[in-house]
């Protein structure tokens, strides 16, 4: 073995096991017992191998973002406020800025925003990046290259976002054909702004017939407002229905669900659940945005989590923004912290909810995403994360270190932090000495 993880506490175990990694695979797992964890590594096996010994610690997949926006991250520090606080005011900054993008420019920032990721333990994101007449394809471009210099380390999903509408934008419709041939994975949408409700089941159409044409999958910001009359999510699902693109089809945001009548919410709730369509809530950007109009009490703003769930929707949560006009102060691509606003917005307390809580950026997220060969088990890409908490709820609660990350098999973050932990990585593929207390 080329890496071993001693003493590991797994969420479906009840005792401790040690996982033995090989070629970026996890290659075995076998039980560990009490004794065993109780023991600390000898000096001689450390020199011999490089071990970990997790001494009970929760040690879980890496962690997934299904929903971020690296080309505009950080650029509050570069740009005014947004007094408002609006969604629309947001975009209006944007649109300044973006015209004097240079490629080095997001790179720069796209990396800033991965490597934060790496250090909380996210090693794969899916990631939306601007398609329109103002920007063009200079913010995709970056994107493609910050993918190619974190290969190896960090999975990375592009998405074309036509965010300035398709028809109320002409041209955006070549360029996002333009996008899917230069890079971008998969197809975006924002069907709300548009200038009609036609014109916005028009872009919905437009999105469905590129993404077949390319054979890619469609995640769309969808209903991003407080606005009850917004019908998007109810025409994805009867698109999604009648093209049989089911799982291939998500729905960021919708945030209007949350403001139909319980009747209306219901119905689309269920054309959701037939479709077999994704759902992904980005709580931390919502709680901010929506509800600014609203006299007491405000509306929580953020798209019918705990329904969603019930019916059997898989639901997961993204970061969205960080440092953006939308989001200006806060982000650390941390998804730990998003999941702790996840449970504060949708009021998630019971042992249950909190384990469903972290199954949002792991296996749901990877379904979202696809991802093969994901999670704790035999012939598994190693990509895993030592926590430094014994349960999901103590992770959550205290923000856990992530105190080992592992990315294909290797060592690429440690953190630094008083635990029971015997041994540690002295620096990530460099070596090993005993932790100091």
């Amino acid at each position: 073995m080329e890496l071993i993880i001693k003493n590991a506490k797994l969420r479906d175990k009840q005792y401790t096991v040690d996982i033995g990694i090989k070629d970026g695979k996890i290659e075995k797992i076998t039980p560990s017992s009490f004794e065993k964890a109780a023991k600390k590594v000898s000096e001689k096996d450390i020199e011999a191998k490089k071990i970990i010994n997790a001494a009970g610690r929760l040690v879980t997949p890496s962690f997934i973002d299904p929903h971020l926006h690296m080309d505009k991250a950080l650029i509050s520090e570069e740009v005014r406020d947004n007094k408002t606080g609006t969604l629309t005011e947001a975009i209006e900054i944007i649109w300044d800025k973006k015209k004097d993008y240079t490629t080095e420019e997001v790179i720069n920032r796209a990396s800033r925003v991965i490597e934060m990721g790496l250090v909380n333990g996210t090693t794969k994101f899916r990631t939306h990046v601007d398609i329109d007449t103002i920007v063009e394809l200079k913010a995709l471009e970056g994107l493609v290259e910050t993918r190619k210099k974190y290969k190896g380390i960090a999975d990375i999903q592009i998405v074309a976002f036509p965010q300035e509408g398709i028809y109320k934008d002409p041209g955006s419709d070549k360029l996002m054909k333009k996008a899917m041939k230069k890079g971008t994975d998969i197809v975006g949408g924002m069907p709300y702004n548009e200038n009609t409700p036609g014109d916005s089941r028009r872009h919905v159409d437009y999105c469905f017939k590129l993404a077949t044409s390319f054979d890619a999958d469609i995640d769309m910001h969808v209903d991003e407002t407080d606005d009850p009359s917004a019908r998007s999510l109810e025409y994805i699902a009867a698109m999604a229905i009648k093209e049989n693109y089911g799982s291939r089809v998500t729905a960021g945001h919708t945030c209007a669900l949350a403001a139909y009548d319980d009747n209306y919410a219901l119905k689309v709730i269920g054309m959701v659940k037939e479709a077999g369509m994704n759902m992904i809530t980005n709580p931390a950007t919502n709680l901010m945005l929506q509800g600014r109009l609203d006299k007491e009490p405000r509306r929580r703003g953020i798209t019918r989590v705990n329904e969603l769930l019930e019916a059997g929707v898989n639901v997961a949560y993204g970061q969205d923004c960080i440092k953006d006009t939308f989001y200006p102060t806060w982000g650390r691509e941390d998804m730990l912290e998003v999941g702790l606003i996840t449970a504060h917005a949708a009021q998630f307390t019971q042992p249950a909810q909190i384990e469903t809580l972290f199954d949002m950026p792991t296996v749901n997220s990877a379904g979202i995403m696809h991802l093969k060969n994901y999670g704790i088990k035999e012939g598994a890409n190693a990509d895993i994360n030592v926590l430094d908490a014994e349960t999901v709820q103590e992770a959550f609660r205290k923000n856990a270190d992530r105190l080992f990350v592992i990315s294909k098999g290797r060592v690429i973050t440690q953190t630094k932090t008083k635990s029971r932990l015997d041994t540690g990585i002295k620096n990530p593929d460099t070596g090993i000495k005993k932790k100091e207390n």
